[in-house]
């Protein structure tokens, strides 16, 4: 049953309304403030549907697309049956499959429910501490949220009461049936009370999670925001034709084409996400993963630094991924194709959320092109089949940003230090000015790393006609600054004066050395794995090295110096058996000894008392992508 989205006035809706307040019409009185405060201006198509349609007394299946506010809409339900001044424990439970999910949907309703009087939500999950959790639930809290496990463990020792609890909600019921956590279920549902409701939460509802839930639901309402199979209007569903061989190469070019904004790249396996983030954290971009494995205290400083932008691209698998609403995540990324149709829903959802628009991209290799053709079909969008972008339509992307960046800070007109102009003025002594600002141009515009040429890639887009900067001679005044002392004018450039088209030089990099033994772990190493031929010590010159890894890099507060003292200090190793270190954002190389080897590995394969997370493995033994 499809119900549609159509205001209603609430049971406890007696006072008058602000004129703002017009769009909350149907919101529960004690709710609205929180709403006006959050920003909302209106309701979306679940949130409409659900109060219409709650009386109060039938469990309900809410269905809507992903990122369309279903959990508020699970708010508006709950609110009914808070307050319960008796109880001796909660009144409502919500149980779902992750950590994260479980987090952000005690945060929703924690801000929706700040002015009910004596309601507080709390969370437990496994990876935390549940004495701490235990010390939480002695405070009576009214609405819990919690992972199957760590629920009926509290719910075992008794730190939760369950007889007061109304309501049962499930949310993400589909993928607590992937999880594998009938057990865990079904002796929570022993343990609660027969009389109450019971509500599933569910961007899907396949045929195994409407079987499962006629086991326990009593007259189930579905309530839907859309209508079943409705594609997401805000995602745009883009093919890209790849080689077999090209997968990484397209990634790279995707995110430099996307810079700044949040990319969420989904692979198939939590070594794949290790390997892939390690491998992008080489390439220079903020890349970090999350999976299952990680300890809870990484996953959350991963997901806050996600959030935060300290890093723009975040690797995956489906089960870590599964419930994650972070903000202005642009593009969804499927390197690996999802296994089905519901899970490339899911996957995708995690862009184009409260309105905002997104792009889900699918590497699609000629081999596996007709069973993505079916997925789409199943899963009820039309895609664009394109190629890939290559190495001109990337750069041609980037000179345009960069362009666009240079010409905001010149209009903004802002004061330019002394130093820099006697920088500039020494800069085009002698240099065709056209030249030193394509050399720069070229330097804004390239990123962390140059594109990679693509095979097949889809044709170059016609360049961006370049319009003049705005009163060119009121700008030059503004920003001429006398030459340095000592040294000569250059000479003016009139706004005519013809652009010259010249070569740019590459400086040709820096020479890489080897660190004297007393040098070694400094800062300035260079990489192990750069094999150059000056790079080679010449026979009899000093002993040969063997390149390990550590799962420390900067992020975590790595650097050379402390990666010495671990090193030295796990592997009993003297300071002159290290070699280079090189710290990168992830992970950090080092090298050891060629004859200290044996007894390294020995000492370093056993798990460090200080630092247990801490892995070390010989450099390409390991998944790296």
């Amino acid at each position: 049953m499809y119900i549609a989205p159509e205001a209603s006035a609430s049971d406890d809706d007696s006072s008058p309304l602000p004129p703002d307040a017009a769009a909350f019409a149907a919101v529960p009185t004690m709710l609205r403030p929180a709403l006006e405060r959050r920003g909302f201006t209106g309701l979306t198509a679940v949130q409409s549907a659900i109060l219409a349609a709650d009386d109060g007394r039938r469990d309900l299946r809410i269905t809507s697309q992903t990122g369309s506010g279903k959990t508020v809409a699970l708010g508006f339900v709950c609110h009914r049956d808070l307050a319960d001044p008796d109880r001796d424990g909660p009144t409502t439970l919500v149980i779902a499959p992750t950590r994260e999910l479980a987090a952000q949907v005690n945060e929703e309703l924690s801000w929706l429910f700040a002015d009910v009087r004596g309601v507080r939500c709390e969370v437990v999950t496994g990876g935390t501490s549940i004495t701490r959790e235990r010390q939480q639930l002695h405070k009576k809290p009214t609405v819990i949220v919690g992972t199957p496990g760590r629920l009926l463990d509290h719910i075992r020792n008794g730190a939760l009461v369950r007889k007061s609890v109304r309501q049962l909600v499930r949310d993400e019921a589909d993928q607590m049936l992937d999880r594998g956590c009938k057990d865990e279920r079904d002796a929570i549902l022993q343990e609660l009370p027969a009389a109450r409701r019971t509500h599933l939460v569910s961007a899907t509802f396949p045929a195994a999670v409407k079987a499962l839930a006629d086991r326990f639901q009593r007259d189930a309402l579905l309530v839907a925001g859309t209508p079943a199979g409705a594609a997401h209007g805000d995602i745009e569903h883009v093919a890209l034709k790849v080689g077999a061989r090209d997968h990484y190469a397209v990634l790279v070019n995707l995110l430099l084409l996307a810079g700044e904004d949040r990319t969420l790249v989904f692979v198939r396996t939590r070594e794949d996400t290790q390997a892939l983030a390690d491998k992008l954290a080489g390439d220079g971009f903020l890349a970090m993963p999350i999976h299952g494995e990680l300890a809870q205290a990484q996953r959350t400083r991963t997901l806050q630094a996600f959030k935060r932008g300290t890093i723009h691209t975040l690797i995956a698998t489906d089960v870590a991924a599964r419930g994650l609403d972070i903000a202005d995540v642009t593009a969804v990324v499927n390197v690996d194709p999802p296994i089905d149709a519901e899970t490339y829903v899911h996957r995708s959802g995690r862009t184009g959320r409260a309105g905002q628009k997104g792009t889900s991209y699918m590497l699609v290799m000629k081999s596996r092109e007709m069973r993505m053709r079916r997925l789409y079909q199943f899963a009820k969008v039309t895609p664009k089949w394109i190629g890939s972008p290559g190495a001109e339509e990337v750069l041609a992307h980037q000179l345009e940003m960069a362009q666009d960046r240079v010409e905001a800070m010149l209009s903004h007109g802002g004061t330019v230090p002394p130093a820099m102009l006697a920088t500039a003025q020494h800069l085009l002594q002698g240099r065709d000015a056209a030249a030193v600002v394509a050399a720069l141009l070229q330097k804004t515009a390239m990123g962390v790393r140059p594109p990679f040429e693509v095979h097949g890639a889809r044709p170059m887009p016609a360049p961006r006609a370049l319009a003049p900067s705005a009163a060119p001679a009121e700008h030059a005044k503004k920003h001429t600054a006398p030459a340095a002392a000592g040294s000569a004018s250059s000479p003016a450039l009139s706004a005519a004066a013809p652009v010259v088209a010249a070569p740019i030089a590459t400086p040709p990099p820096a020479p890489i050395r080897r660190l004297a033994a007393d040098q070694r772990g400094r800062a300035g190493a260079a990489p192990s794995w750069q094999k150059r031929a000056d790079r080679a010590p010449a026979a009899g010159a000093g002993p040969s090295f063997t390149r390990f890894r550590i799962n420390w890099g900067k992020r975590d507060g790595a650097d050379p110096r402390r990666v010495m003292a671990h090193v030295c200090r796990r592997g009993h190793l003297e300071s002159h058996m290290v070699g280079a270190i090189n710290v990168q954002f992830a992970f950090t190389v080092f090298e050891v000894s060629s004859d200290a080897v044996d007894s390294f590995l020995r000492s370093a394969k056993k798990p460090d008392r200080r630092d247990p997370h801490l892995v070390i493995e010989r450099e390409g033994s390991g998944g790296r992508g």
